[in-house]
């Protein structure tokens, strides 16, 4: 139970750690990269992979789970 809870608080301690370098902008995706968050904007910023049907935009690099909190995947870029 001890080495489950060390292990515990080691993920936390990393996932922290992993936002505090990616910025409030930004999230670590599943390969553990720094990704730019959905944005508002009328045209496609640098970057974007995808327009969400919520009309943000998303900078995605996988296609599982983009845009899942913003209606889906409108379009692809």
């Amino acid at each position: 139970m001890k080495s489950f809870i060390i292990a515990i608080g080691a993920a936390l301690a990393l996932a922290s750690s992993s936002f505090a370098a990616c910025g409030p902008d930004s999230y670590v995706n599943v390969s553990g990269h720094c990704v730019h968050r959905p944005e508002h904007a009328r045209q496609a910023p640098s970057g974007a992979t995808a327009r969400c049907r919520d009309g943000t935009w998303s900078f995605s690099e996988h296609h599982q789970g983009t845009c899942s909190h913003h209606d889906g995947v409108a379009v692809w870029l």
